[in-house]
């Protein structure tokens, strides 16, 4: 197969080449002043108070879990055994800290249409019992954070978002990412910015944040400010600071090429998202009818990662037909994220409940798949699209 629409491509030019050279010369490549500069630039775009940059999206996920059990804050804190609220569809590592810190996953049906949390589903699954909501917007598309604002209201429950696929999404103007007390966002290559690797968690709680940060660091205080929430007031004597461990972190920290990398492409990121919607406008506007598939609603400003297609019912097509149909017009394609996540063999390792039926999950993981979009506009590859 030769691949002439591909699922990502690179968005670097000389100026991030540039970056590179920059840091070499400095001889300082572990975190320091890029990795902070980078982190400053991307709360500020964002809207939020903090940002803490780490060496990917799953850490990201990781990092905002791990939070949530060392916040003294009671009205955010989580124990093992607590229920969490996840949809069906989505990447492994949304799932994994989750099951790693011992909460309970509830798994819930996506719309068949936005491909995010089948709303009426969700509404039924939240209990006394539900602690936490992982809010996943997928492929670019924000979900309907008023509705599930109403589902929430009056309960202890906190909100988190992994926001992996859909950075610069906006609902009602609003960051997708910044809905929740926390949101994850990556930067891996085939997303909206790339460093290399690398991922970032964003919040507006001071305390989460210097949680994070010693988290972030094999959970030892020398990355924290003086006054912090998490000891109270450092001492003075580097030496004494250097190795004090108080809370059982990782080593999630990135290097400076990516923060490097990084400040360079949230200059380019408003034409990034620009581009993408110009070219999920055209989707909209030529295949919103396609007789063989249909193409995933969008909610408000979604920031486009890619093109979901499923197969209408009742077609005499499966889609491994439909897949060798777009590979030989020159598509790379894979399924829709995860596909229906619960049908795989890792849940046997998971404590989990399934809310319900899983029919569209089910539908989309053997009906469902994504090709690419792009900053830069892809008419030849709609156009090859509308005419299957």
């Amino acid at each position: 197969m030769t691949v002439k629409y591909p699922l990502a491509t690179s968005s670097w030019d000389q100026a991030e080449y540039d970056a590179l050279n920059r840091v070499i010369a400095s001889d300082r490549f572990s975190m320091g002043d890029e990795v902070a500069a980078f982190e400053t630039q991307f709360a500020k775009q964002f809207g939020t108070k903090y940002a803490v940059m780490v060496n990917s999206g799953s850490s990201a996920n990781l990092l905002m879990t791990a939070a949530l059990f060392f916040t003294k804050n009671s009205a955010l804190k989580l124990e093992r055994g607590d229920e969490i609220i996840v949809p069906a569809v989505s990447w492994s590592t949304t799932y994994y800290p989750l099951a790693q810190y011992g909460l309970k996953m509830k798994f819930v049906d996506i719309d068949l249409e936005t491909l995010n949390y089948d709303l009426d589903a969700l509404a039924e699954a939240v209990t006394d019992k539900t602690r936490a909501i992982m809010v996943v917007n997928l492929l670019g598309n924000p979900n309907e954070f008023d509705t599930i604002s109403d589902i929430i209201n009056g309960r202890e429950i906190v909100v988190i978002e992994d926001n992996c696929e859909s950075m610069g999404a906006t609902y009602k103007g609003k960051q997708a990412g910044t809905f929740g007390v926390m949101g994850s966002y990556s930067s891996f290559f085939s997303h909206h910015i790339s460093t290399m690797e690398g991922g970032i968690v964003v919040t507006d709680d001071e305390e989460i944040y210097h949680v994070m940060l010693s988290l972030r660091a094999h959970g030892w205080t020398r990355n924290l400010p003086k006054f912090n929430h998490v000891t109270g007031e450092k001492s003075d004597d580097p030496m004494e600071e250097s190795f004090r461990f108080v809370l059982p972190g990782y080593n999630l920290r990135p290097i400076e090429m990516s923060g490097a990398l990084g400040i360079e492409q949230l200059k380019k990121l408003p034409d990034l998202i620009k581009g993408r919607r110009k070219n999920g406008a055209l989707l909209q506007d030529k295949l919103a009818d396609h007789p063989k598939f249909m193409i995933q609603r969008e909610i408000e400003s979604s920031s486009w990662f890619g093109f979901s297609l499923v197969l209408r019912p009742g077609l005499d097509l499966n889609r491994a037909d439909f897949v060798k149909q777009l590979q030989n017009k020159g598509f790379e394609c894979r399924p829709i994220v995860a596909g229906n996540f619960t049908k795989n063999e890792v849940m046997q390792h998971l404590d989990a409940d399934i809310h319900g039926q899983m029919t569209n999950a089910d539908y989309i993981d053997r009906f469902g798949l994504f090709v690419g979009n792009h900053h830069y506009p892809i008419p030849d590859a709609i156009e090859t699209l509308s005419k299957l």
